[in-house]
């Protein structure tokens, strides 16, 4: 009965993430750049200019329905790290510098965007939204994978990284993309077994990974991050299509016209 009530709760986790991955989180990025930006009704101008030199502010958003919370401080810096040397490796924007997140609000007028941006003294700004949602829900769990199982929780982690290019001048988008990651955790309902638990997988794009996190204290920020980094590589790649796919519009809109 026991593994059928595991296999049952395996089967339930695939269904509940697959219907999820697009669809939770929601995006927040129209909150803070528009909708008509988002929409693509209103955008800047393709920069001549290569690399284009921007500079970085990443905010995190718990102002959705069922946000989880926040990464803590230091997690979001090592984010916004690793995405300055990745979009500056990858894609043509140079992020020169971090810029703090300096009262941005989500709801506001989307010019605080470029106004932090001229306060900087940069021409583009790459804004990133980060934003993740948890649900957690009762499973059974074996020990070293055997029929020997004690009752447990598994927390299903949805991560969003939206990112877009801020012309702080024009005050409008160049171009914007988004990355999805996803993250499990699973532990027992009483701590103690720490040879097997509490673990972290990457279901269900890599169902053989896993990660023990340094304790149960510090399980469910390893998930957040885990999940979040997944989502940080997506969008990199993503906006690096969308720039793309705006050049080959830009070109073809030229030829036509």
């Amino acid at each position: 009965m026991n593994r059928l009530a595991t296999q049952t709760g395996l089967a339930l986790s695939v269904l509940v993430l697959a219907s999820c991955a697009t669809a939770a989180p929601p995006s927040r990025l129209a909150s803070y750049i528009g909708q008509e930006a988002v929409s693509g009704q209103v955008v800047a101008a393709v920069p001549a200019q290569r690399p284009i030199r921007a500079g970085l502010v990443v905010i995190s958003d718990t102002a959705a329905p069922d946000a989880a919370p926040a990464l803590p401080d230091e997690a979001v810096h090592r984010l916004a790290e690793t995405l300055q040397a990745e979009m500056s490796r990858i894609t043509p924007f140079a992020i020169e510098k971090i810029i703090p997140n300096e009262g941005i609000t989500p709801g506001g007028d989307p010019a605080q965007l470029a106004e932090l941006g001229k306060r900087h003294g940069v021409d583009y700004l790459v804004t990133v939204v980060l934003s993740s949602t948890e649900v957690e829900y009762p499973l059974t769990i074996f020990l070293a994978w055997t029929a020997h199982s004690q009752p447990g929780f598994r927390c299903d982690n949805w991560s969003l990284v939206e990112a877009a290019v801020v012309d702080v001048k024009a005050g409008k988008t160049v171009v914007h993309a988004e990355g999805r990651g996803w993250a499990t955790l699973d532990r027992p309902t009483a701590p103690g077994i720490n040879q097997w638990y509490p673990v972290i997988w990457r279901r269900p794009l890599e169902p053989n990974w896993r990660w023990w996190p340094p304790s149960y204290e510090a399980a469910p920020i390893t998930l957040r991050v885990i999940a979040m980094n997944e989502a940080v590589k997506r969008v990199v790649s993503n906006l690096q299509r969308a720039w793309i796919d705006r050049l080959e519009a830009e070109r073809a809109a030229s030829q036509h016209g």
